[in-house]
Parts: structure tokens; sequence; C-alpha cells
């Protein structure tokens, strides 16, 4: 195949995948929170690309923060920044609800076209503080460099720690959502919005911490972002096209589902893009989605919601 040799191409391969791990865990904690609110609240949110930025640019400011006026304090601050990258994204997404979403549930459209206008502000808002050109924060030296499996294969140590960071949070939404008596209160305005309100559920409460906690959650997947690559003002328009994806491929409200698509799409596309272009990597891997979708409307794990 192209000239290689099946150990070569064993190689190419095992380094490819690796290299899908990282793409795969920035996807997946960028669709966990977008299928928190599109698959709970059925809120289109054009502007989730935005909000990862967010966590990115809160990531870079620390790390110049910390390397200006606290050097010594440079090789635990990226640990922090996850946190602050977090809360920052959380909290403009809450005042995001508060101010504009929240006025527009159950129009899907208007949802959509709202969280454009509110991407394209956010972007604008990027390029006046922080510049139009891409930045990247400094990152530890203990998230530098890579782990020699064999002569051929190096594993990147910064692809492993935003791995285990996503499985932590992948772990920590489920049990958030299927096993608190906050994510009982989520499934329940979902399934039925009149009689959870009925029962004494405080479903705007509900809606604007969930939409909080799908903002910060896209927050934390910009500061694993900034391992990878530089941030932009545009740099979350990049992946929200994938994250939706992501989402729909593997069913709007199943979290399996979307672990299991995050993982197919990152996969392939990090392979293919090794022997083809990238855009014709992700033209292949679109067109295979539309095909599968065709004959699976509802994604690979159709959640069952009563309506």
């Amino acid at each position: 195949m192209g000239g290689y040799s099946y150990d070569e191409l064993g190689a190419i391969f095992a380094m490819q995948g690796f290299a899908g791990i990282s793409l795969f865990s920035v996807l997946l904690l960028m669709a966990l929170g977008l299928a928190i609110i599109f698959g709970q609240m059925g809120v289109i949110n054009m502007a989730h690309g935005e909000f990862m930025a967010a966590g990115a640019y809160t990531t870079y400011l620390l790390s110049t923060l910390t390397e200006t006026y606290f050097p010594a304090f440079m090789p635990y601050y990226f640990v922090f920044s996850i946190a602050a990258a977090f809360l920052v994204a959380g909290i403009l997404g809450y005042l995001a609800e508060f101010i504009l979403i929240r006025h527009l549930y159950k129009r899907p459209l208007d949802t959509l076209l709202a969280t454009w206008g509110l991407s394209l502000i956010m972007q604008q808002s990027y390029r006046s503080i922080f510049g139009a050109r891409e930045v990247s924060p400094t990152l530890p030296d203990w998230l530098m460099g890579a782990y020699p499996v064999t002569d051929m294969i190096d594993i990147p140590i910064n692809g492993m720690f935003v791995l285990a960071l996503t499985i932590f949070t992948t772990l920590a939404v489920f049990y958030l959502m299927f096993k608190s008596s906050w994510g009982l209160r989520v499934r329940a305005t979902t399934q039925n919005r009149v009689m959870s309100g009925a029962v004494g559920i405080n479903t705007k409460k509900v809606d604007r911490y969930t939409f909080a906690l799908g903002c910060g959650i896209a927050g934390m997947a910009g500061a694993a972002f900034t391992t990878i690559a530089s941030t932009g003002p545009t740099t979350g328009t990049l992946y929200i096209v994938d994250t939706f994806m992501v989402v729909v491929f593997g069913g709007a409200a199943s979290l399996f589902g979307t672990i299991a698509s995050a993982f197919s799409i990152a996969q392939a596309q990090s392979i293919l893009e090794f022997f083809i272009s990238g855009s014709m990597a992700k033209v292949f891997t679109l067109l295979t989605l539309v095909i599968i979708l065709m004959f699976k409307p509802e994604g690979l794990f159709a959640s069952k919601v009563r309506r």
C-alpha cells in the first residue's frame, strides 16, 4: 500500500491513531457540552465553538500572567487553568441563557439565528481584546515531549493528559446526569416539562444551569485544545461542524453514542489525513456519515424519550 512495508504501515496507523486520540478528546469534550444543550434542551447553539475559544483564551491569559508575575508557579498553572476555563465559559453560558436563550425555547430556527449572532459578537470581542493573530500558552515542561514505545512509535504526553482529562470529565457527566438528583430533574424536564413543573421542579433554573454546564465543558475543551494547536478569534467555528456531526451521528441524547461517534470520526479523519489531504479526509468522513444517517436518521444510539 503506497510503497510502505507492513511494519511501516503498522507504525503509521499507530501514530495517527494516537494523534486521533487528541482530536477525539477535544471533540468529545465539545460534544458532551453540545449533547447536553442540544440533546437535553433542544437548543441549536451555534456559538458553542466560541465558548470553547473562551476556555482557550482563559488558559492563554493565565499562562501569560503566570509567566510574567509568578514564574515559579508555571509547572502547576495548567491544572488550575482547566478549572478557570470551565468557570469562565460556564458563567458566560449562564448569562447568555438568562439574557437571550430563555426567550427562544421551542423556537429552534430563532435559537440558531440568535446564537449565530452571538458567535459573531464573541468572535469580534476576542479580536478586539486579544488581536487577530493566533496565540498559544506556554505549556509546562511535564506536558511536552513523547513517550517512546518502540523505535517507530512515540506517544505524545500532552495527548495522554488530555485523554485522562476527557475520561474524568465523561465519568463526571455520567454521574451527574444519571446518578444525581440534579440529573434526575434534568431528565424529567426533558421528558415532560409541564409535569416536571407540576411536581415542583424549577424548570427555568434547570435550563439555566444545564446550559451553563454545557458551555463550561466546552471551555474545558478549549483548555485541552491549547495543548495541540494555537487559538484565534475564529477557532471555534472550525470545530462546530465536527461537533454537531458527533452529536447527531451518535444520537442527540445518548452519552455512549457521543463517545462512540467522537472516537470514530476522530480516528477516521486522523488516519485519512495521512494518505489524502485534510479537506478530502473531512469530505470522505462527512459522506460516510450522511450515508449511514440515511439508514439510521436517529443516530447510532437513539434514546427513547416520551413526548
